[in-house]
């Protein structure tokens, strides 16, 4: 049979889109090297520049191999990046997220080109398993309505459309019986689930736990405004993974004007103490580099962000994407001082969670790989644990009192 390869850039969304291509795949069998593949489906990031210039890096590599593979194009960059592989003769197919479980016949057909994309879209493929994961992605929802003036994935994924209950909780249930007991909610931006309707993201999570063999539940990033009243009375829920990644991006009230973002300061800072004193580990996103970040307000910005709890970060330098209002400013930050910025959040962030992991509470964790004898997980607060041990825990659940805070994970002592 015609072996085929599935390559994917960027977010847990593009995880499960994969998965929903790989379930559609009827009459192909898979490989686990590109080198081996007839075709080689990649599944594009567009979110940056960077994210553009490692798909490309990857098209090229591909193109270079002794046996090139027929390669299929699709993901956030298929509207923006698409159309140019194509008439470079860098890809032998396109085809837009909406096409994916169509994929068979995309494959069979001579068509070169599927772009006609539709943003009211919402997938109706039940994902049997993650074969190669020990937690399960779950999608909930599709699209985002905010105007982030940096953002192109609106652009590319549309306005925010989210699955019906029945068919999540469904999902959930079959993975449930495959063994899964961890699950993460993703999505273009989970926090406006529900947003047409009196269900919301917390009436979904509370159904969640009524399934049996759910024990953990994480998300993806969640907006300040989105922690509503009724978000807040879940959180002390034991089946709620205790880490949240809350996207504030910028932490000077006129950066974040001019990012056209909608969240601020003062109530950012409310928030994110509430969420410590219950005892959260707190992620976010942050953009350094952005037009307009002088020297003055990146002074304010850092001064804001040492005053937040945060524990985890996700900090990238800003890159103009075509057809967004911040690619329309003047960029004037030197991309020196922009690194410099970046990196010195990073150690600020790193630093708080040494000191956060030094508190030695106990760590419940879902064993995901083994290497070489050593054992390694994630806790409820999203930190790495390693530990080694003389019997198998793959895929188990451990908890673990004993161990060593070192710079960037945790050692837990030997299981014999």
């Amino acid at each position: 049979m015609t072996r085929i390869f599935f390559k994917t850039f960027g977010c847990r969304t593009n995880i499960v889109d994969m998965q929903i291509i790989k379930t559609n795949i009827k009459d192909y069998t898979t490989t686990y090297d590109e080198k081996d593949a007839d075709i080689v489906v990649v599944n594009s990031c567009t979110v940056t520049n960077g994210a553009d210039s490692d798909v490309r890096a990857y098209i090229n590599k591909l193109n270079k191999l002794p046996n090139k593979p027929n390669i299929v194009y699709t993901g956030c960059g298929s509207l923006s990046q698409g159309k140019r592989f194509l008439l470079e003769n860098k890809i032998d197919k396109l085809f837009t997220p909406n096409h994916k479980e169509k994929i068979d016949q995309i494959l069979k057909n001579l068509q070169q080109c599927y772009d006609t994309q539709d943003f009211v879209h919402i997938d109706d493929t039940i994902i049997e398993d993650y074969q190669d994961k020990t937690k399960a992605f779950i999608k909930i929802q599709e699209g985002c309505d905010f105007s982030c003036g940096y953002c192109i994935i609106p652009q590319v994924r549309g306005h925010s459309r989210s699955y019906e209950p029945s068919f999540i909780l469904k999902q959930i249930k079959t993975l449930v019986d495959r063994g899964f007991g961890e699950f993460v909610l993703t999505g273009t931006n989970i926090g406006s689930y529900g947003k047409k309707g009196r269900y919301t993201l917390p009436s979904l999570l509370k159904d969640i736990h009524n399934i049996k063999g759910v024990c953990r539940v994480r998300f993806g990033s969640v907006e300040p405004s989105q922690i509503t009243d009724e978000f807040k009375e879940i959180l002390d829920e034991p089946w709620i993974a205790k880490q949240l990644h809350i996207a504030l991006q910028h932490t000077s009230e006129t950066m974040l004007k001019i990012m056209n973002r909608r969240n601020n300061f003062k109530t950012d800072i409310k928030l994110l103490e509430f969420l410590s004193e219950k005892g959260f580990a707190i992620g976010t996103d942050f953009i350094v580099g952005h037009p307009g970040e002088t020297e003055a307000i990146w002074q304010e910005a850092v001064t804001n962000f040492k005053l937040l709890p945060l524990t985890h970060i996700h900090c990238f330098r800003y890159s103009p994407r075509k057809g967004t209002k911040s690619a329309l400013l003047k960029t004037d930050i030197d991309g020196n001082i922009a690194k410099e910025r970046l990196n010195y959040i990073k150690e600020i962030v790193a630093q708080n969670n040494h000191n956060f992991r030094l508190l030695k509470q106990p760590l419940k964790v879902l064993i995901e790989q083994e290497k070489e004898g050593i054992y390694i997980g994630f806790d409820q607060f999203y930190n790495k644990l390693k530990i080694k041990s003389s019997i198998d825990i793959c895929k188990k659940w451990i908890t673990i009192k004993d161990y060593e805070v070192k710079t960037d994970y945790n050692l837990g002592s030997a299981f014999i």
